[in-house]
């Protein structure tokens, strides 16, 4: 499937890998279809940690992200610590880092990005934070002069939160313009909204975790007439798989892309030099 577009990996900016006790409380609630899943949501890759790691390299992937995210005080620090230790053992695991409103929050995504951290993850929805509650400005503002991006669960889908929406993601850009933020799940189900924050601000991309998969078109439906708006897009849309937590195999994420329509560069640009760019400063480009 790669090699039909000129391609020989991929880079995936939403992959999950977490603690072990964390990851199994995760998995605990997409088996019950928690109220923040919306349906039944079998685990297609519930593998242990060197065997997923194993099988994204076996699917062509050059380099992921270990996107973790804290439901509540005081998680995010030892979060981070962990995600340092993985990348750091794990050679494609490109560093990530998280946070949450606390008053400590400033100081550790300081200490993370100087540890090297090269992305964070917030997670709006799981987290049941506003991204313009008061404790997070300093740490946009952080992120902001150091240039480095947030992937950003925003988007009111797969069921919305109470703070989940463009608008408040509009509000916190409209304080920082030069912020880098990866929309996860294009939004979903907001999908226009945030595709116009991408044409708006310069720093804003979106990852298609999930989207325009079966799975998520049976209930979340991109809409057909914003297919041209991606093609404008072409250097800010992202791969990204939601892997090991997803119901169906890992290369139909792959070939919800692919099926498109939009050419082999702009699948070259989303699967690999997008990311690579933006993530590992790749400089090579379209490949």
């Amino acid at each position: 499937m790669l090699a039909e577009i000129g391609l020989d990996s991929i880079v995936d900016v939403h992959t999950h890998f977490m603690p072990k006790q964390v990851m199994d409380k995760v998995w605990a609630y997409f088996d019950r279809a928690g109220p923040l899943t919306g349906r039944r949501w079998p685990i297609a890759y519930r593998l242990d940690e060197s065997q997923r790691v194993q099988r994204l390299r076996d699917f062509g992937v050059a380099a992921f992200t270990s996107l973790v995210y804290p439901h509540k005080p005081d998680m995010a620090e030892w979060l981070n610590a962990w995600a340092a230790e993985f990348a750091a053992a794990t050679t494609q695991c490109i560093h990530t880092a998280t946070f949450f409103p606390e008053p400590s929050a400033p100081a550790y995504v300081r200490r993370a990005i100087a540890h090297g951290a090269k992305v964070f993850k917030a997670h709006v929805q799981v987290g049941g934070y506003s991204p313009t509650d008061p404790q997070l400005e300093p740490v946009w503002a952080v992120l902001e002069e150091a240039q480095i991006p947030t992937v950003i669960h925003a988007g009111s889908g797969p069921a919305p939160g109470e703070f989940t929406g463009p608008s408040p993601v509009a509000e916190v850009l409209h304080r920082h313009p030069a912020l880098k933020l990866i929309i996860a799940h294009m939004g979903m189900p907001e999908y226009r909204e945030f595709i116009e924050l991408a044409y708006r601000y310069a720093g804003v991309y979106l990852d298609t975790t999930m989207v325009f998969t079966d799975f998520t078109e049976a209930m979340h439906p991109f809409p057909g007439g914003a297919i041209a708006d991606l093609a404008g897009l072409a250097d800010k849309v992202l791969f990204g798989s939601d892997f090991p937590n997803i119901p169906y195999p890992y290369q139909h994420a792959v070939e919800s892309i692919t099926r498109l329509g939009l050419g082999a560069q702009w699948c070259r640009k989303v699967l690999y030099s997008n990311a690579a760019d933006l993530l590992l400063h790749d400089t090579r480009g379209s490949r």
